[in-house]
């Protein structure tokens, strides 16, 4: 286009930026893609039968397999998993070793949510004292592991933490446990013990991808927009230039 003039340092942005954005557009609905094919394969694991603890080790892929529970809490080592939210409200996740009885394995189990309205009084929660079945479903976290904020040895219970690594829980205490979290279903034991299948969803990952084409084309569209003005802006600026061809004046 030869009255098309936005300019090389504009030219050299675009052609930087405008890949960037499309790509990050197109791996956002990559990542969209693959959360439905997990979300799908979760949703089918929330309605198939329970497994004993002990068919985990021939499991390759744990996420979200329900398990069959039957044994009792220890309510002496619970910790209060901090800075969760549930509808807007403040609180904090129950965790509790329990020991089930047929695999021998101590689990770390995720009781569910409890308000924490005021940091001045310790959430209250009760722990059944008797051998119970419950129903959970093994929680693998994405990306990095959970870690321990402070040292299991040490301090108080309940002890207030912002994230759990389980194996190393169980190794200063001195049991032999699995090394992820289960999350009660509601039932008996469990506090409010309505979990999400995916943290992100894929509409959310969808919704990211919009926005990165958005801005792909709004980009493009001032790119174009400069180029057009510049070349208008140029030709006006000729067409008022003094005209020096005219001869000599003869009166």
């Amino acid at each position: 286009m030869s009255g098309f003039r936005p300019g090389w340092l504009p030219s050299i942005a675009v052609a930087l930026l405008l890949p960037l954005l499309l790509g990050l557009g197109l791996w956002q609905l990559t990542r969209a893609e693959e959360k439905r094919a997990l979300q799908e394969g979760f949703a089918a694991r929330q309605h198939a039968a329970p497994i004993d603890l002990n068919e985990l080790e021939r499991r390759a892929d744990l996420a979200h397999l329900r398990v069959r529970l039957y044994g009792q809490f220890d309510e002496r080592h619970s910790l209060l998993l901090d800075n969760r939210q549930r509808g807007g409200k403040v609180g904090v996740e129950l965790l509790q070793p329990f020991y089930d009885q047929a695999s021998g394995l101590w689990l770390l189990v995720n009781r569910g949510w409890l308000p924490w309205p005021d940091r001045r009084t310790p959430p209250q929660f009760s722990t059944p004292e008797q051998p119970l079945e419950l129903l959970a479903r093994v929680h693998v976290p994405a990306g990095e592991p959970f870690q321990l904020q402070a040292d299991p040895a040490t301090g108080d219970w309940p002890r207030l933490v912002t994230a759990v690594e389980p194996e190393r829980l169980w190794q200063q205490l001195g049991r032999g446990g699995l090394g992820y979290e289960v999350r009660l279903e509601p039932g008996p034991a469990a506090y409010q013990a309505e979990w999400p299948l995916l943290a992100m969803s894929p509409d959310k990952h969808t919704g990211y991808a919009v926005q990165w084409f958005a801005l792909a084309a709004a980009l493009l569209g001032l790119y174009l927009y400069l180029g057009i003005h510049n070349s208008r802006q140029s030709a006006r600026e000729k067409s008022n230039e003094p005209s020096h061809e005219s001869g000599p004046f003869h009166p």
